[in-house]
């Protein structure tokens, strides 16, 4: 079965045929560094990493990119108000965040790129769109881009100028601005006193880069200038993504990107969790509440990542127990590795080669630990190789022996719930918790972890 993905540039499912036969160029738009990631940014980065693992697991080499915005108008203005330099502000959250995709078991690419490393290429990049007039100067020294003169500006989010109540030749010189308000936006801007001292001398003047510019310059320098795969939440599909289109193409007169695949959001009460919305939760909450960053990710590989998920905390509780059961049956398997079983190997193939349909497949990973006529080393090869796309962790688990003292509070907290003595159980809840492990109730019973 070919590789098959929704791309949104054609808006269906398309056999995934690369530029060169045996290597997949790729970009991810990654986080821009002024805080910490909410959960819902990290579908994003599950959603990349799942992607590349299907890629390897179908052969291909991957030449994986994904950008750190470390200059942008909330790294400026978030760094002002710690009193920090922008490099000072900026590494630490980049350091948290590679903290945070190593707990969610996110591959990382074969290298990082921060927007500031590579100020000459959109530099140059923007040059080469004065030459051409799809860019002008403003009376500040600013450099827009003139969407008008991009007969294609809009292929990518259908959305069609002639029909915008906007004046399309307005300017927007905020690195973020709102959803159909196409107008020109800006490739550099000149310097004013909000930057404070960041800035750069360059052969456009004093100023900064736009936000728009930093991805191109930095996917080209890397990838070439035509790309098999961008990927990025639907969010950035406009303005950010279709922007990044018409510099593109518009700088290089080369179609820039063959596949382009996003996300849905991740809601809670049914809204979009955002920071502006105040209604988001970071890694630190769910490690704060004892469940393992693995749970979240195990929780979104159970829908498909162009499905809106609504999160609540009780949906995540029953993913980790639901994770819990399936490490128990592994764990439960011989230490001895078998063969991977071509059949069930087959179908779950099948699915994720089919737009990443991960529900399906952890279907047959469940199916395969259940199967009472496949041999446990057959079972634990099996569940070995579907984990190089899951992610899961299966490889490095270890059994962990509850200590008899820990269990005997569990049962004693067991028989007081049964006599509804929720005082003693509460009591008892404390004691192991002294004890480094945690005692959670379920459909299923007591579950203890160590915490």
């Amino acid at each position: 079965m070919a590789l098959k993905f929704y791309n949104t540039l054609g808006k269906k499912i398309e056999d995934f045929v690369p530029i060169n036969k045996d290597e997949v160029s790729f970009y991810s738009c990654g986080p821009t560094v002024y805080n910490y990631p909410h959960i819902g940014n990290y579908r994003a980065y599950i959603f990349a990493d799942t992607l590349k693992r299907v890629l390897s697991y179908s052969g291909y080499k991957v030449k994986h990119i994904m950008n750190l915005t470390d200059i942008d108008d909330k790294t400026i203005r978030d760094s002002q108000i710690a009193g920090k330099s922008l490099k000072e502000f900026t590494e630490f959250y980049a350091e948290e965040f590679f903290k945070d995709i190593k707990s969610l078991n996110i591959l990382p690419p074969i290298k990082f790129t921060k927007a500031t490393d590579y100020i000459n290429e959109m530099v140059s990049i923007t040059e080469k769109l004065l030459e051409k007039g799809l860019a002008y100067k403003s009376e500040d020294g600013s450099v827009y881009f003139n969407i008008k003169k991009f007969k294609d500006y809009g292929k990518l989010s259908g959305l069609v100028l002639a029909e915008q109540k906007e004046n399309a030749s307005g300017r927007i010189k905020s690195d973020e601005y709102e959803k159909e308000n196409a107008q020109d936006f800006a490739l550099w801007k000149a310097w004013d006193s909000q930057d404070g001292e960041v800035f750069w001398e360059t052969s456009l003047g004093k100023g900064r880069p736009g936000w728009h510019i930093e991805c191109s310059a930095m996917s080209i320098a890397n990838l070439g200038e035509q790309l098999d795969l961008h990927t990025g939440g639907v969010d950035n599909i406009f303005p950010h993504h279709e922007n990044e289109i018409a510099q593109s193409e518009g700088a290089t007169s080369k179609h820039f990107v063959n596949y382009w695949m996003h996300n849905e959001w991740v809601l809670v009460d049914t809204k979009k969790m955002a920071k502006s919305e105040k209604n988001f939760y970071t890694l630190r909450d769910v490690i704060e509440k004892g469940i393992d960053p693995i749970a979240y990710r195990f929780w979104l590989l159970m829908a498909s990542y162009r499905t809106k998920v609504n999160f609540t905390w009780e949906a995540l509780e029953g993913a980790e127990i639901a994770l819990k059961r399936l490490y128990n049956l592994y764990l439960e398997l011989d230490t001895e590795v078998g063969q991977v079983n071509q059949e069930y190997q087959q179908k779950f193939k099948n699915f994720v080669e089919n737009d990443l349909d991960t529900p399906r497949a952890l279907v047959v990973l469940w199916d395969v630990l259940k199967d009472k006529n496949l041999s446990p080393a057959n079972k634990k090869a099996t569940v070995l190789d579907f984990d190089k796309v899951l992610g899961l962790g299966f490889e490095n688990l270890k059994e962990d022996i509850i200590p008899e003292e820990v269990m005997k509070l569990v049962h004693e907290r067991e028989q007081a719930r049964k006599n509804k003595d929720y005082t003693k159980s509460d009591e008892l809840r404390g004691e192991i918790n002294s004890l480094g492990y945690e005692v959670k109730d379920s459909t299923l019973g007591q579950q203890v972890y160590k915490i």
